[in-house]
């Protein structure tokens, strides 16, 4: 579906509250907590494995730098997205306990470098909505690194349309050194041929029909009429 948005929305409600409604775009939670390991909707019977990252206490540190350790000799081999995740946790959490991304790499030692901690550490600083999708198998954790190279909304802007138009790791990674030189996501996307806002939904067949006859009876597209819909249920959650 797609709406012609041409015509002045100078009363567009979208317009009036962007600003308000923007989610962030960082990690909301404490450093190594498995917020998104530890859910069992996610992870299954693997969630009571989930291992925490306690970047104040001497003990769950020395874990971390462990992990680090062996994360790095075996991220091509990794068994599963929630291993990379794991991973991707401890390094965050040993550069919060060390205070630099040096002395972690160092103490971590192996293959661990800086570049490599610092690359991980922002995959774990990426907001739970993106990261469950990592988890889940969605997003490639190799995607999720260059979606968290960029900052703000367009983290949200590049992983939607990932998810939305099977991009590859290649196109995410070329995209977000776009958006890294200067465009925003919708003009690095849009240059791709990515519309930003485009997806398909599968509605149950009462919900379709009357969806189409509101719309036709009311002179708009459906898109505009399911956008009113969606602006009115996040404006009251």
């Amino acid at each position: 579906m797609t709406a012609d948005w041409s015509e002045d929305q100078s009363d567009d409600p979208y317009e009036r509250t962007r600003g308000a409604q923007t989610p962030p775009a960082d990690r909301e939670e404490p450093v190594g907590d498995p917020v998104v390991r530890g859910d069992e909707r996610v992870t299954g019977e693997h969630a009571d494995e989930a291992v925490q990252f306690d970047p104040d206490d001497p003990e769950s540190l020395e874990r971390a730098a462990e992990t680090v350790a062996a994360f790095a000799e075996n991220t091509a081999g990794a068994p599963d997205n929630v291993y990379m995740l794991r991973g991707a946790a401890a390094c965050a959490a040993l550069v919060r306990g060390e205070g630099s991304y040096k002395v972690a790499a160092e103490r971590a030692g192996g293959e661990a470098t800086v570049a490599f901690i610092r690359k991980w550490a922002r995959v774990h600083d990426l907001p739970q909505s993106i990261r469950r999708h990592v988890a889940m198998g969605h997003i490639a954790p190799t995607a999720a690194k260059h979606i968290a190279r960029v900052s703000g909304t367009a983290r949200f802007d590049l992983a939607w349309a990932a998810l939305d138009n099977d991009l590859t790791v290649r196109e995410i990674r070329t995209l977000a050194s776009e958006i890294n030189d200067g465009s925003s996501a919708e003009e690095a996307l849009d240059a791709h041929g990515i519309h930003l806002g485009e997806i398909s939904l599968r509605l149950p067949p009462h919900v379709y029909r009357e969806l189409r006859r509101r719309a036709a009876n009311e002179g708009v597209s459906p898109d505009q009429l399911v956008y009113r819909a969606l602006d009115t249920e996040f404006r009251d959650h």
